[in-house]
């Protein structure tokens, strides 16, 4: 049998503590009502003793319902505790973004009794805001649109493709919200949209990221045809990052809880995805080379490997292995800033030559591979003489260098299951075959 947690002997404590009050109230209570009956029931009950004893029903109704509230409230917080303790729960086990989103949106559903949630956020590989729109009530499938990233970037207030103009605002200048219903040239005008206030959120109103987060949500009003929304920004040391917005169909104002639910929420998103973003910047250095941007060795060995565990029979695998002819002489003549540029350069007209489904990176030196995915040996052939063409034709004035030119070794698998370690070896053979025949050529194995 588990122990109890302190927590749990605490609340338990208190428990118990409470009821006791409670027993001795009631009692206390009782007794007053008793002695008030007895007097009248007595006889020559004087004015003072009715009104005593009206005050006694009077406070007790009161105590009752007052009872009843405090039920309700505990139930309410413990509800919320548990929506939070559920999110942080799932957060914790999430590695990525696409999991981070997963995580929270169904329990900020339940927790805030929307009946949608958007959740926007910049995608780290590309200049683009995707947008998940999940149904809480129906719980059908979540549905994914691109924002543009103007929404994010753009400073509030300029440049705004939604702009909104207030045609009523505030609801009491002490609201714990702020209350707008706007106007949008996207045609969306009558749609409510609630503020979180510092009183409930963690920004002010007119934070940046605050701002950013009314846009976004303006946004998905227009795109999905919400109505009654809440949002919060998602952000990080960078600066906001998107928004989670919360729709529901009934006017009604938003509950405390439910805004507490959405500004916590966020918080914690943002922290989670920045951790994943940080994780996947990091991954992302160690497998790319610093110098050209293409993967580096150790990338190039991985997934080498890991395509030889999913790879099948029919599944052909080329190689080439590229080299930059005479470059020690380059760089020996130009200085290694130089060589570094040529380096890049070659880089660059290398992975624009290749196919979209191939993988260059960069081997090592002045070495590059490229891993062909399906190729005959045509093809294979075909694509590294473009490599080879696309690097002569490399315009080298501005660094004082006539021209650089490269020697590619060509090989495809000959057996279904031929390791690829070895097609490498054997590339690497004809690219020494390609150095031998006087370079600037393209030899196959």
């Amino acid at each position: 049998m588990t122990q109890p947690t302190v927590r749990n002997r605490i609340g338990n404590a208190e428990d118990r503590g409470i009821r006791r009050s409670w027993i001795v109230f009631a009692g206390s209570f009782v007794l007053l009502g008793v002695i008030a009956a007895l007097r009248i029931w007595a006889g020559g009950a004087r004015p003072l003793d009715w009104a005593i004893a009206t005050l006694i029903v009077v406070v007790g109704f009161a105590a009752f319902r007052h009872r009843q509230a405090v039920e309700v409230l505990e139930v309410g917080r413990r509800a919320e505790a548990e929506s939070f303790a559920r999110i942080l729960q799932g957060l914790s086990r999430s590695v990525s973004a696409d999991a981070i989103v997963e995580a929270i949106v169904e329990e900020i559903g339940i927790g805030t009794g929307a009946d949608h949630i958007v959740i926007v956020r910049r995608r780290p590989d590309a200049r683009v805001l995707e947008a998940t729109l999940v149904n809480s009530r129906t719980g059908g499938p979540s549905s994914t649109t691109l924002f543009p990233i103007s929404d994010l970037e753009d400073p509030p207030g300029l440049g705004e493709r939604h702009r909104r103009e207030p045609i009523a605002i505030h609801i009491g200048a002490l609201a714990p919200t702020v209350r707008s219903v706007y106007a949008t040239d996207s045609g969306t005008q009558g749609m409510a949209h609630e503020r979180l206030s510092p009183s409930h959120g963690w920004l002010g109103e007119n934070d940046p990221a605050v701002l950013v987060a009314e846009r976004i949500a303006a946004r998905a009003r227009s795109v999905y045809g919400l109505k009654h929304t809440i949002s919060a920004p998602l952000t990080t040391d960078e600066g906001p990052i998107g928004a989670i917005v919360a729709s529901r169909r009934t006017g009604d104002g938003w509950p405390a809880a439910a805004e507490r639910i959405l500004a916590g929420s966020a918080v914690e998103a943002s922290a989670a995805l920045a951790r994943a973003y940080s994780h996947r910047r990091a991954e992302e250095r160690a497998s790319t080379d610093a110098l050209t941007g293409l993967p580096n060795r150790r990338y190039f060995d991985e997934f080498c490997a890991l395509l030889a565990h999913r790879r099948r029979a029919e599944d052909a695998v080329g190689i080439l292995m590229v080299d930059i002819d005479r470059f020690k002489l380059l760089n020996d003549r130009f200085g290694h800033a130089v060589g570094d540029e040529v380096l890049r350069a070659v880089a660059g007209a290398l992975a624009a030559a290749v196919r979209e489904e191939d993988v260059p990176a960069r081997y090592g030196g002045e070495e590059f591979a490229v891993l062909l995915r399906n190729p005959s040996l045509e093809v294979a052939m075909e694509v590294g003489e473009r490599v080879r063409e696309a690097v002569a034709a490399l315009d080298l004035s501005e660094h004082g260098v006539p021209g650089a030119s490269v020697s590619v070794g060509v090989a495809v698998a000959e057996l279904p299951d031929q390791p690829i370690s070895d097609i490498i070896e054997t590339a690497d053979r004809a690219l020494y075959e390609a150095k031998r025949r006087g370079r600037d050529r393209v030899v196959a194995a």
